[in-house]
Protein backbone atom coordinates (compact mmCIF):
# COMPACT_ATOMS: atom_id res chain seq x y z
CA UNK A 1 0.00 0.00 0.00
CA UNK A 2 2.81 2.17 0.84
CA UNK A 3 4.35 2.20 -2.94
CA UNK A 4 0.66 2.91 -4.19
CA UNK A 5 0.39 6.05 -1.80
CA UNK A 6 3.71 7.36 -3.33
CA UNK A 7 2.92 6.78 -6.86
CA UNK A 8 -0.51 8.91 -5.71
CA UNK A 9 1.35 11.15 -4.34
CA UNK A 10 3.48 11.77 -7.24
CA UNK A 11 0.51 11.76 -9.51
CA UNK A 12 -0.96 14.48 -7.49
CA UNK A 13 2.52 16.44 -7.47
CA UNK A 14 2.70 15.75 -11.26
CA UNK A 15 -0.53 17.63 -11.81
CA UNK A 16 -2.30 13.87 -12.96
CA UNK A 17 -5.18 14.21 -10.84
CA UNK A 18 -8.09 12.33 -12.57
CA UNK A 19 -5.50 9.38 -12.29
CA UNK A 20 -4.67 9.77 -8.69
CA UNK A 21 -8.68 10.30 -7.77
CA UNK A 22 -9.53 7.26 -9.74
CA UNK A 23 -6.89 5.19 -7.86
CA UNK A 24 -7.68 6.64 -4.64
CA UNK A 25 -11.15 5.77 -5.40
CA UNK A 26 -10.46 2.54 -5.81
CA UNK A 27 -8.12 1.69 -2.43
CA UNK A 28 -11.00 4.04 -0.86
CA UNK A 29 -13.91 1.19 -1.74
CA UNK A 30 -16.51 1.08 0.69
CA UNK A 31 -15.39 0.75 4.43
CA UNK A 32 -12.15 2.59 4.23
CA UNK A 33 -10.24 2.89 7.52
CA UNK A 34 -7.08 4.57 5.93
CA UNK A 35 -7.28 8.33 6.81
CA UNK A 36 -4.00 9.11 4.95
CA UNK A 37 -6.25 8.02 1.64
CA UNK A 38 -9.10 10.52 1.94
CA UNK A 39 -6.77 13.14 2.49
CA UNK A 40 -4.69 12.62 0.01
CA UNK A 41 -7.83 12.79 -2.08
CA UNK A 42 -8.69 15.88 -1.04
CA UNK A 43 -5.50 17.53 -1.85
CA UNK A 44 -6.74 16.22 -5.73
CA UNK A 45 -10.11 17.69 -5.43
CA UNK A 46 -8.77 21.21 -3.83
CA UNK A 47 -6.41 21.31 -6.67
CA UNK A 48 -9.16 21.01 -9.15
CA UNK A 49 -10.74 24.09 -7.11
CA UNK A 50 -13.26 21.75 -6.20
CA UNK A 51 -14.05 23.11 -2.48
CA UNK A 52 -16.79 20.72 -1.76
CA UNK A 53 -15.12 17.44 -2.27
CA UNK A 54 -11.43 18.67 -1.09
CA UNK A 55 -13.66 19.69 2.71
CA UNK A 56 -15.79 16.24 2.52
CA UNK A 57 -12.08 14.21 2.41
CA UNK A 58 -10.71 16.03 4.55
CA UNK A 59 -13.73 15.85 7.77
CA UNK A 60 -14.10 12.08 6.74
CA UNK A 61 -9.96 11.39 7.64
CA UNK A 62 -10.22 13.38 10.64
CA UNK A 63 -13.09 11.86 11.36
CA UNK A 64 -11.18 8.76 11.39
CA UNK A 65 -8.17 9.97 12.30
CA UNK A 66 -8.60 13.61 14.34
CA UNK A 67 -4.46 13.77 14.53
CA UNK A 68 -4.17 13.62 10.68
CA UNK A 69 -3.09 16.28 8.36
CA UNK A 70 -6.59 16.44 7.18
CA UNK A 71 -7.05 19.07 9.88
CA UNK A 72 -4.45 21.76 9.02
CA UNK A 73 -5.23 21.20 5.64
CA UNK A 74 -9.56 21.86 6.33
CA UNK A 75 -8.61 24.60 8.65
CA UNK A 76 -6.35 26.43 5.99
CA UNK A 77 -9.22 25.56 3.38
CA UNK A 78 -12.11 27.19 5.55
CA UNK A 79 -9.96 30.04 5.75
CA UNK A 80 -9.74 30.98 2.52
CA UNK A 81 -13.02 29.91 1.44
CA UNK A 82 -14.13 32.85 4.41
CA UNK A 83 -12.12 35.13 3.05
CA UNK A 84 -13.13 34.88 -0.26
CA UNK A 85 -15.18 37.94 -1.11
CA UNK A 86 -18.00 37.43 -3.43
CA UNK A 87 -19.36 40.38 -3.76
CA UNK A 88 -16.20 41.64 -5.27
CA UNK A 89 -16.68 40.05 -8.52
CA UNK A 90 -19.87 41.26 -8.59
CA UNK A 91 -19.50 45.47 -8.88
Amino acid sequence: MTKTKENIKRLISDGNLQDAISQLDGLIGESCKDDELYYLRGNAYRKLCNWQLALNNYLEAISLNPESPAAEAHRMLMEILEFYNKDMYNQ
